[in-house]
């Protein structure tokens, strides 16, 4: 009888359980698609702003610190992009099992790495191992919006412009999850700073090459559009980041949905076989006794 409380106690919760994380993936389901366009609505921008960069440096002679890092500065950012909620599966411990490998190959060819999370689950898993985080932004990591993204940018981009001797840094690293699929989400590492500038191809001989001019300075036209490219690099990280999030709670509930279902059916099973054992261990006993008063009265 103890044995069929416990199964019953246990179904009870396992369905309680159940309901929470089909409730979970519906949600979830409900927001991919919405989270899937802002990051595909997103990129054109970003990939507008970068080609304009492009063609700034390209088409002049100026030279800028964003295209080279400080000579001789060994500290090195790395942005690590984990999530605010758990159930969501390996989520954050991809980001954070990618973000510490690439720790130690930074340490490893002589760098000093400078750590910036955004997410409070991997807040809360480096300052419980006492790490030391240089800045830390929470909140909205399914919907990170413009502010968040001009607020690490400015941070990021403040850092890389100090000079060494003020705790600036020569190179900035991301490691986020870019979304491919419902199914598949890959960890990335992104090197973001300096700006990597592209080869463009030789142009044939009947082709002229574009005139551009910039107004007033090449140099402020540079400084202003800087900001605003490294500001939508980081937006479009978070962004496919925030899909990669959604899709991979929504895939943790469905299988956590899946398997608690699995174990009320296996539970019932056993709760079944109990019953049917007590049951017969109930006949057994009455048929005993019978036989017993019948042996006494003869």
């Amino acid at each position: 009888m103890a044995s069929q409380l416990a199964f019953k106690s246990r179904i009870a919760s396992t369905e309680s359980l159940a309901k929470i994380f089909n409730a979970q993936e519906m949600i979830a389901s409900s927001h991919i698609a919405k989270a899937r366009k802002v990051a595909l609505d997103a990129k054109p921008y970003s990939d507008a702003i970068s080609d304009a960069v492009q063609a700034l440096v390209a088409h002049t002679h100026i030279t800028h610190p964003i295209f080279k890092g400080e000579p001789g500065n060994p500290r090195v950012a790395v942005l690590a992009l984990t999530s605010d909620r758990g159930m969501a599966g390996a989520y954050t411990s991809s980001i954070i099992r990618e973000t510490e490998g690439l720790l130690a190959r930074l340490d490893g060819e002589g760098k000093q790495p400078v750590l910036y999370v955004y997410g409070r689950r991997g807040v809360t898993y480096y300052k419980y191992r006492s790490r030391q985080i240089a800045d830390t932004w929470e909140g909205d990591t399914d919907k990170p919006g413009a502010e968040v993204a001009e607020k690490i940018s400015k941070a990021l981009l403040e850092a890389y412009m100090k000079p060494a001797d003020q705790g600036g840094v020569s190179e900035l690293y991301i490691v986020f999850t870019e979304f491919v699929n419902m199914v598949v989400q890959k960890v990335r590492v992104l090197r973001m700073l300096p700006v990597e500038l592209v080869e463009t191809e030789q142009q044939s001989e009947n082709e002229t090459a574009p005139l551009y001019s910039f107004e007033p300075s090449t140099e402020e036209v540079l400084d202003a559009v800087l900001p605003k490219y490294i500001q939508s690099r980081i937006h479009e990280c978070l962004l496919t980041s925030a899909a990669s999030e959604t899709a991979c709670r929504q895939n943790a509930m469905h299988t956590a949905t899946d398997n608690a279902r699995n174990l009320i059916a296996d539970l019932t099973r056993k709760l079944n076989s109990s019953r049917q054992a007590s049951i017969t261990q109930e006949l057994t006993e009455i048929i005993g006794s019978a036989e017993a008063l019948n042996k006494k009265e003869e």
